[in-house]
């Protein structure tokens, strides 16, 4: 079988986390149901750059369901869950992930996956769909010439549409998309309200507090909690970092952003004082070098340094790499590095994504949202992509209120329906006051 994971054998423990994970998703469950019966991606080959997961299983064995092949690889070298890859690969899907990837075999997998005959691309983090872009627009990277060696020959470009599940991959997409070079249709599921309104703030929220809490068991109450970037990612990190008693302060460069942390009661100041104050502190900008050897050497004697941005790029590891004189492993993902000037600071995960080295990522209910418009947008491309111009897409309104729907027919919840009578008050200029 056509696969590379770290242990087979762990195939079993897999398949028990994925039942979990199955269990509280009830709206894949629903989606799933159908494509089961209607088969609406038979003869279509997904490939798919994601963390792997046991929530992402769940959303790979519905695209099964549909009638699809799917292709996976990993995109985080650390967010892989390899019992989970070892059950994907028992299943049959091409599964090219193993926790603690090194650069060569990060772009073995993707070129693995370019390898197959691609009718639809999923993406987190958009590494997958830059790759193919390069190689297809002839471009020399370090990436391009690992790929290379996989695929032997430049793929042909026969995908007719993708979706993007992050913040950070969208920005990316949208350069594309604005020097001409995007080569096919991508819909932005980041940018679903089911999926940014609960995955980003909800999820985010609560899975970087976690692994922040895993690797470390600090306690949180009565510290402050530094956390980079407003955006939605943002606002929850703030939000549960309060909620467990921290005093928070949050950083931007958006003048709305911040205005709206004030107006939640946040500090809000630059980076270049809230360095000399902050106990932890918590990248989630999607933009690099946020926090820079000039910071770090402000910080207090033991601050913790967490990213939960996409890439590991938002804490400039190569200017603490320049001012520490000794580095050692204090506990799992946990890393003490003693300064120039002697004080200590403690960098989790490597600076990646924190709620997924150091934990499980979000929990699988919220992922249940953000995988349900995967699945939905899919589906809409597969019968819609070639009539699309290649553009970034929002996901379509009625997909986004179809899985609003489901989740809330999931928890029980029903809500009012508009009248006739409203319904026209609504449609027309005439009535007034």
């Amino acid at each position: 079988m056509d696969f590379k994971v770290k242990d087979p054998s762990l195939a079993e423990r897999g398949e028990k986390l994925v039942k979990w994970a199955r269990d509280h998703m009830p709206v894949l469950a629903e989606i799933r149901k159908r494509f089961r019966e209607e088969k609406p991606l038979s003869g279509v080959v997904v490939g798919a750059c994601l963390h792997v997961t046991k929530e992402t299983a769940v959303l790979v064995e519905t695209l099964i369901d549909g009638g699809a092949k799917v292709a996976l690889c990993a995109s985080n070298p650390l967010s892989t869950q390899d019992e989970v890859a070892a059950y994907l690969a028992f299943i049959g899907v091409n599964v090219y992930a193993w926790r603690g990837m090194d650069f060569e075999g990060y772009y073995e997998a993707i070129g693995r996956v370019l390898s197959k005959p691609l009718t639809i691309t999923v993406d987190d983090g958009a590494d997958l769909v830059s790759t193919l872009h390069k190689l297809s627009f002839g471009e020399t990277s370090k990436e391009v010439e690992v790929v290379k060696k996989v695929l032997g020959t430049i793929p042909s470009t026969k995908v007719v549409g993708g979706t993007e599940e992050t913040t950070t991959g969208v920005m990316r997409l949208r350069v594309l998309m604005k020097e001409g070079k995007l080569l096919y249709p991508i819909i932005a599921v980041n940018d679903a309200y089911t999926k940014f309104l609960f995955d980003n703030r909800y999820g985010t929220g609560q899975s970087t507090i976690d692994g922040i809490l895993r690797a470390t068991n600090v306690l949180i109450s009565g510290k402050v909690v530094v956390v980079a970037g407003y955006g939605w990612c943002g606002r929850g990190v703030a939000m549960r970092a309060r909620g467990m008693g921290a005093r928070v302060v949050v950083t931007e460069v958006n003048s709305i952003r911040a205005l709206e942390a004030v107006m939640d009661g946040f500090e809000v100041m630059p980076m270049s004082e809230a360095c000399k104050i902050g106990d932890i502190f918590i990248t989630v900008t999607g933009d690099v070098n946020v926090i820079r050897g000039e910071h770090m050497l402000k910080m207090k004697d033991g601050a913790i340094l967490a990213n939960s941005g996409h890439f590991n790029v938002e804490i400039n590891l190569e200017d603490l790499k320049a001012i520490t004189k000794e580095k050692i492993e204090i506990r799992p993902n946990v890393t003490e590095h003693v300064l120039v000037n002697g004080k200590r600071l403690y960098l989790l995960a490597e600076g990646r994504l924190v709620n997924l080295v150091a934990a499980e990522g979000h929990p699988s209910e919220v992922m249940d949202m953000s995988f349900a418009n995967q699945a939905l947008s899919i589906e809409y491309l597969v019968k819609r992509g070639s009539e699309l111009a290649p553009r970034v897409y929002p996901v379509p309104r009625e997909i986004d209120e179809e899985v609003a729907r489901l989740k809330l027919r999931s928890l029980g919840i029903s809500i009012d329906s508009l009248t006739e009578e409203q319904k026209t008050y609504l449609e027309s200029w005439k009535m007034g006051t």
